[in-house]
This record gives C-alpha cells, structure tokens and sequence, in this order.
C-alpha cells in the first residue's frame, strides 16, 4: 500500500483502520506519521530516546483509538501531532514526579521516645497554629487536608467559587507556614 498523495486521502486510511483494523492502511499511516511525529517531539525539546518512545505510543494510540476520530473536526495529521504533544506533555509530567516510596507492610516499629516527644510538640503548635486561623480559613484547611476533599467539593459543599476556595486555603497555609516557623 503506497502512501496517498492528497492529505484527505490520510483519512480513508484511519478510517480503514478503524472499520476494518487494516494492517496494511496503518502500517503506511505509520511509515509515513510515526518519522514525522519523532522530528516534531524532538524540535520542540524531547530527548531522541523519550520522542522515540512517545511517537510508539502516539502510533499505538492510533491503532487502539482510531474509533476516536472524526474528520469533521480535524485532519488525520492534526489529531496524530494533537495526540504527539499531549503524550509529550504526560511524559514530561510522568519525569517530574518522584517515584513513591516502597512503604512497608506490617506494623510500625514505635519510634524513639525523643521522636515521639517531638512529633506531639509539633503536633501541640501546629493545633495552636490552628486556632489562631479565622475560622472560615481553619474550616477550609480541615475540609482539605483532614476530610480528603478536594476544592471542587469544598466549593460545591460551601457554594463559594472554586477560585475563593483556592485563595483562602493558599493564605491560611501561608499563615499556618509563619506560625511554625
């Protein structure tokens, strides 16, 4: 199957890949996108390796993702570079976020009693930090932190604007921070 000629032709082929899972319509997307796509990853700051690897992924996407598409709302080659950076964008997340940390299964081990002492000192200024807070700010930071909810619930659940949430929690920890210090 040769590549088309006309970038409208791109979209039979997706198309085929999509009804018919055409093998030989997607390896010629592929010969023909997946070199393109690694150029563009790597023009806007991918190393070769991680725009390499992205670029699979974008041509699995495809494959697995082809129902997706729709050419009313797009060209064949904007929603594969649609799909490149946005694999991009995950991948530079997924590099910035530290790995967690093997956590232990079993019980604790107690912990020194200097370390007790000073977990229950902190413990005392931070309650004190607390009720130093005006409470529309301590009852945001106890919704948040202490009852796991996230802004959007605590604007639902207090009809204040997910904006206001966000301000008066960031200037109670700001406080909380300088009562600690």
């Amino acid at each position: 199957m040769t590549a088309p000629k006309d970038p409208a032709d791109w979209t039979a082929y997706v198309i085929r890949i999509r009804d018919h899972r055409d093998r030989a319509a997607f390896a010629a997307v592929f010969a023909h996108f997946a070199p393109r796509v690694k150029g563009f990853l790597m023009g806007s700051g991918a190393s070769e390796s991680l725009a390499e690897e992205c670029a699979q992924e974008v041509m699995a996407t495809l494959w697995h993702k082809a129902h997706l598409f729709d050419p009313k709302r797009a060209a064949v080659s904007t929603w594969i570079y649609t799909i490149a950076r946005n694999k991009r964008i995950d991948a530079i997340r997924k590099q910035r976020r530290p790995e967690p940390e093997d956590l232990p299964w079993g019980p604790e081990a107690d912990p020194a009693p200097e370390d007790a002492i000073a977990l229950q000192q902190e413990t005392e200024r931070l309650k004190t930090a607390l009720d130093t807070l005006p409470e529309t700010q301590r009852a945001l930071i106890q919704s948040a932190y202490f009852g796991d909810q996230t802004h959007t619930q605590i604007a639902l659940d207090t009809g204040l604007p997910l904006g206001t949430i966000k301000s008066r929690l960031r200037l109670a920890l700001e406080r909380l921070r300088h009562a600690m210090q």
